[in-house]
């Protein structure tokens, strides 16, 4: 429990700023001017003119860590409760409550606030000082605001300690929590740094986290991104070529071919600070870890703050929006299909659009690329479709799919969610040659040069190669996580291993970020199916393309062999050696193949096992599954079922990740549960689902989109680059001209 602060160095600062004041205290109170003047010296070189202002909810401790900061800068502290607003009013603020009620103490309240006009000190809130807008835009105008980001459940039991049942703002029929609750809204307005306080956290430690909190928002420059083909010492060292989050987005491939990672990794959440996140919503997790992953000079906090809500919203079917269920033995769902196209691609692709328009500059025209292998073509472009109307009319996208390597539902879904920013191209070719087409795209100056000189439209990707498209799934793999502990079927910090269908690598690989943030993953199981080359892979260290041609499977999401961030793995676990990552790529281009070093190798398999399944064994999975228990598989998901039940050995929980809703493969599953004669239309494939009333619902957004767009129609585009190139054009001219 935090004691109350005994000792403050000032008492009040009101309409001055610090060195007027220091002029005012000189002839009366020579010592202290000089302790002042020392202490604004000597914290100047952290903060500046800037004040360090704490909020958070009553109980957060706010008074007492301010206290402690103020001390460890040298600089003067004001509570807002005892020095600003006892001080004006000549009461306490108990009775200040109790004369005028809630509304008007707040007005009060906030008019009190609005006086305070200093520079280069620590300024500790009151819980209820958010709730007034002006007053919070006056001190944030020359602040940096610190929100500490206690569990409810945490200030529940420290108010309770000091006999608090009742605090501004609760109105009648009102619970303390359902107060606490209401108020987080307006800290997550206007936060500036997020610190996390957990229930056995020291006053002293959360000081220490506000200080290097403050100073990582004070320094974005550290926080750089480097191609996976360059060294550490590379092309980012100079400060006038770093890349940074915005760029990134924006540039999506690096200009050598390569793919952006972070410079110094990824940021690690201590165990107290992922327990606090136990008791949050998705959203709230979601806006945690991404704040720590994207630097608030890119996005603001308030800012990614809406973007999640809007990502997250009404947009999924599921208020837990990746709900994990219990499926059999010690085996668990991880559901990421409850988003509008019914596959875990939405999670990235609801999101990043909005990221996308954040970070681009306005002064110039984008066009989205990306291929995909099925789920990520929907998701896209509805995602993009979503956009505000202006970012609309500035930013389009096109999706290039293999014609005849999706399903026709997958295809159906495509084509229906073309809009007027939005569409979709076949491609007389399987996946792998529609995303080596794109990279070459980028990769070719001249083209993308003379889209820019004459268009004034700069190409843009959003396939996984896009770090914004990889940031989003790492929070679901943490989640899942936090909700076992959260169901009491772990202890946090017990191990669970996760098993992910895997084909371009991008899920597997945010389950491997997700581990490195802090997340207890034991193994990370990579499911293939036929085309398993990446199986191969992890088990002998050879990657072989020689000879291997893509099988169209029933599970056409990993239908690929060139697994692209396959790439970002292997410069983390060389230790960022960029000219090593570029040796073994080059020869896979060049010769079709490369072999990893033993030391490599032995890392690799300290992280991921891999196993792969049959037609015949996905289906029977999806029989014997449903036969069981009566939930249904998608057949991306019977892959990584029959491979979880090879490769775990039983120890500790295992999360399947299912990757799309089952009525999205219909056909694969009127086959498995030998229900009908399979029609060819889709829309009647899925009406035929509807109609066998044993089965879980279909998808809702699948069936609507399917409904709505029955007879539209899509480009088809021979397998020439030099083809996919003249769609891009043509494209421009229509959309952007």
């Amino acid at each position: 429990m935090f004691h109350a602060v005994q000792y403050r160095p000032l008492r009040l600062i009101t309409q001055t700023t610090l060195p007027s004041m220091c002029l005012k205290l000189i002839f009366s109170r020579p010592v202290a001017f000089a302790q002042i003047w020392k202490s604004w010296f000597s914290s100047h070189s952290l903060i500046g003119n800037k004040n360090i202002i704490l909020m958070g909810p009553p109980g957060a401790g706010k008074t007492t860590v301010g206290r402690i900061v103020g001390q460890k800068l040298d600089c003067p502290v004001i509570d807002v409760d005892d020095d600003v607003l006892e001080t004006t009013w000549n009461m306490s603020v108990s009775e200040k409550l109790q004369d005028v009620g809630n509304e008007q103490f707040l007005e009060e309240e906030g008019k009190a606030l609005l006086k305070i006009s200093a520079s280069g000190i620590v300024i500790s809130l009151t819980g209820s000082n958010p709730m007034h807008a002006a007053a919070m835009e006056h001190v944030k105008k020359n602040g940096i605001v610190v929100y500490l980001d206690v569990p409810t459940a945490v200030i529940m039991r420290r108010l309770k300690l000091m006999k608090v049942d009742r605090i501004v703002g609760q109105g009648s029929g009102m619970s303390l929590k359902d107060i606490l609750q209401f108020r987080k809204q307006f800290y997550k307005r206007w936060h500036d740094i997020r610190v996390l306080c957990g229930g056995e956290i020291t006053a002293e430690a959360i000081a220490e986290k506000v200080l290097d909190a403050v100073k990582r928002y004070q320094n974005s420059e550290l926080e750089t991104f480097i191609s996976t083909r360059s060294s550490r010492s590379g092309n980012c060292k100079q400060k006038d070529s770093a890349k940074y989050f915005s760029d990134v987005v924006t540039e999506g491939l690096a200009p050598d071919g390569g793919l952006f990672v972070p410079e110094s990794g990824l940021p690690k959440l201590t165990a107290g600070e992922w327990q606090s996140l136990i008791e949050a919503t998705y959203v709230e997790r979601a806006q945690v870890i991404l704040e720590r992953c994207i630097h608030p000079a890119d996005i603001p906090a308030s800012t990614l703050g809406e973007i999640i809500g809007t990502a997250y919203g009404e947009n999924f079917s599921c208020s837990k929006i990746a709900p994990v269920r219990h499926l059999t033995g010690n085996q668990f769902l991880l559901e990421l299909f409850h988003g509008p196209t019914a596959s875990f691609k939405d999670f990235a692709l609801q999101m990043m659009p909005h990221i996308f328009a954040y970070c681009v500059p306005r002064s110039c025209n984008y066009l989205v690329l990306v291929a995909t292998s099925g789920d990520t073509g929907s998701a896209v472009l509805d995602g993009f479709s979503r956009l505000h109307d202006t970012d609309k009319q500035r930013i389009a996208v096109m999706s290039f799919f293999p014609e005849d390597g999706v399903s026709q539902i997958q295809k159906s879904q495509m084509i229906g969610c073309q809009k007027e920013n939005a569409w979709s191209v076949g491609v007389k070719s399987d996946f792998d040659f529609c995303q080596t087409a794109i990279k070459q795209i980028f990769t070719n100056s001249d083209y993308t040069g003379f889209l820019t000189v004459e268009y004034g439209t700069a190409l843009a990707a959003a396939n996984s190669i896009n770090w914004a498209r990889l940031l989003p799934q790492i929070v679901y793999h943490a989640s899942a996580y936090l909700d076992l502990v959260h169901q009491d079927i772990i202890a946090f910090g017990s191990p669970v291993d996760v098993c992910i269908p895997t084909g371009n690598f991008g899920n597997i690989l945010a389950a491997l970020y997700a581990k490195m943030m802090g997340i207890p993953i034991r193994k990370c199981i990579c499911a293939s199916n036929e085309n398993n080359v990446l199986t191969d892979f992890i088990r002998t260290g050879i990657y072989d393309l020689r000879g291997r041609r893509l099988i169209p499977t029933l599970s056409p999401a990993v239908d690929i062999l060139k697994s692209s961030n396959l790439e970002r793995y292997l410069h983390l676990i060389a230790n960022g050696d960029g000219q090593l990552v570029t040796q073994l790529y080059n020869q896979l281009e060049n010769q079709g193949h490369f072999q990893l070093q033993k030391d490599l190798l032995e890392k690799l398999q300290q992280d991921l096992v891999a196993g792969w399944c049959s037609e015949e064994d996905c289906l029977a999975a999806i029989h014997s599954v449903y036969s069981t228990t009566g939930y249904i598989l998608d057949t991306h998901t019977a892959v990584a079922k029959v491979v979880a039940d090879r490769l775990q050995d039983r120890t500790c929980p295992i999360i399947i990740s299912s990757t799309a809703h089952y009525s999205k493969f219909a056909p694969a599953i009127l086959r498995a549960l030998r229900i009908a004669e399979i029609k060819q239309n889709p829309l009647s494939q899925l009406h035929l689902l509807s109609s066998y009333s044993p089965l879980p619902p279909v998808h809702w957004g699948l069936l609507e989109t399917l409904k709505k767009n029955e007879n539209e129609d899509h480009q088809i585009c021979a397998a020439d680059t030099s083809m996919l190139m003249s769609h891009i054009e043509a494209l421009i001219q229509n959309h952007f001209m």
